[in-house]
């Protein structure tokens, strides 16, 4: 694969955590690339590093050493609050459990983002395009109600949604099934096999192997090691 045609580079990507034993190695020298409208699923067992490495890609963490570069960005030359500021305009992130704010509205929450960025010129605009993404994804029928009134599916819509607030270059989800049933998991994975088709470049964490044999390339991570699919 052709380094510089890959939206995200990682080179000697390396993560410890401290604990009371010593230093624990979530990753151990990842080297990966993945092109611009790619589908990759990172797959492995729980705690061999799944979420450590799309933390790393996202600036949700940083590496202890390596390199880390997403579009034009190196990562792990930026500030905290550089980082927020280019995650907020360029990459959406979708969580397990969900992480809707309980006191606003489903198109309140998809609005949030855009809020943040400073990105469409009023709040107008703003509730126009969470409610072109709620259609979308299929819930816009449920707009005004609070993620608490909707089905875990639908909240997970509605992540999806926030997550496609600001058209971000990069989409990455970690285990955005795990609290789904099997249907409700099938009908999220096509909303991220449509997203692909129109253009966007994901990147999804799974333990489900299923549902990662349908992405367009997989790797398996064990022990914070790549051992298949680079």
């Amino acid at each position: 694969m052709n380094d510089h045609e890959a939206l995200i580079h990682l080179k000697d990507v390396r993560k410890a955590y401290q604990t009371p034993a010593g230093d624990f190695l979530a990753l151990r020298g990842i080297d990966l690339q993945v092109q611009t409208g790619e589908f990759l699923a990172v797959v492995g067992k729980s705690g061999a590093g799944k979420s450590t490495l799309v933390n790393m890609v996202t600036g949700i963490d940083r590496p202890s050493s390596g390199e880390i570069r997403v579009g034009a960005q190196a990562i792990q030359n930026m500030s905290e609050d550089q980082v927020a500021t280019w995650r907020g305009k360029h990459v959406g992130v979708v969580f397990q459990f969900f992480q809707l704010l309980p006191m606003l509205t489903c198109a309140q929450n998809v609005m949030m983002p855009m809020d943040f960025a400073g990105l469409y010129s009023s709040p107008r605009e703003r509730r126009q395009r969470a409610l072109l993404l709620l259609e979308q994804v299929g819930i816009a029928e449920h707009a005004d109600k609070l993620p608490s009134a909707v089905s875990g599916g639908q909240r997970q819509r509605v992540a999806i949604a926030r997550a496609l607030a600001n058209d971000p270059m990069l989409l990455a989800a970690d285990e955005p099934t795990g609290n789904l049933d099997s249907k409700t998991a099938n009908a999220m994975f096509e909303v991220f096999e449509r997203l692909v088709d129109e253009g966007k470049t994901m990147l999804l964490v799974t333990h489900d192997r299923d549902l990662a044999a349908r992405a367009t390339r997989r790797v398996h991570i064990a022990d914070g090691e790549i051992v298949d699919g680079k």
